[in-house]
């Protein structure tokens, strides 16, 4: 179920357990808070979300450069627009595509937990299934510029949002919505009408109810452990995802309600 390596302070099979997700604990990428503390200490200094994240996008463009990708020929400055925003807009478009392959990379790497799912379910017994996935993933990663760090950075932003939220609870109630639940390995289940299922390394999730149902005929409830969360609806001031609610959810074995339509 995981990956020998990652980088971060957890083994990755306990990121991945039911343990993890019922009794999270904060989980930090190596390095990344440290190497841009000063970007931290900035955004301690202003109280309003929406200007933290303008900071934040100003931030990561000159980082990374990426303001700069008018000034180089095409291929040059092809690597800079493929910047982390429109990775996240290609998420918004389809999980299975180009942008979706390259994001479940980054988390396999990061944090141990390889995909499930990438256009048909992905088996190690079977290495073929993953020609797509690895394919996308290339193609995806080719010619642009430290795309993995610049997900470390949203990630570690997107916990520090999170993290002033006026809420006691490490969890958020999220609900998802899915056409095939059968495909899902079934990890066990309980008397209170949960089961424990595995879920691609990275899902999309919503906290709207009613909207889950519009992504399939059957919704599930989970507590999601905010240190779970890449990225959510409303993180970054572009409008990514908002439409939806949408969160991007760190995968792993999750204990989840089927719900009634």
């Amino acid at each position: 179920m995981s990956s020998i390596l990652n980088f971060c302070q957890y083994s990755p099979w306990y990121l991945a357990s039911v343990d993890f997700s019922l009794n999270p604990e904060p989980i930090e990428l190596q390095g990344v808070r440290r190497e841009n503390h000063f970007l931290f200490a900035r955004l301690n200094q202003i109280p309003d979300s929406a200007r933290r994240g303008e900071i934040f996008n100003d931030y990561m463009s000159v980082k990374f450069h990426l303001h700069e990708w008018a000034a180089y020929p095409e291929k040059a400055g092809r690597s800079l627009r493929n910047n982390y925003l429109r990775f996240l807009r290609g998420w918004g478009i389809g999980s299975n595509s180009l942008s979706g392959a390259v994001l479940k990379r980054w988390v396999e790497s990061r944090f141990g937990i390889p995909p499930t799912f990438h256009c048909n379910k992905l088996d190690r017994s079977d290495p073929s299934s993953y020609e797509r996935y690895w394919i996308d993933h290339m193609k995806g990663s080719a010619l642009t510029s430290a795309l993995f760090s610049q997900f470390d950075l949203v990630y570690e932003y997107c916990q520090y949002e999170l993290a002033l939220r006026e809420c006691e609870s490490n969890k958020l109630v999220l609900y998802r919505g899915t056409h095939d639940p059968e495909e899902y390995t079934l990890i066990g289940r309980n008397h209170d009408r949960e089961i424990c299922v595995r879920l691609n390394n990275l899902s999309s999730f919503t906290s709207d109810r009613e909207r889950a149902w519009e992504f399939g005929s059957t919704v599930w409830r989970t507590h999601v452990p905010k240190c779970k969360i890449f990225f959510y609806s409303g993180l970054l001031p572009d409008s990514l995802l908002k439409g939806e609610d949408e969160y991007l959810v760190i995968g792993g074995d999750f204990w989840v309600t089927p719900l009634l339509f």
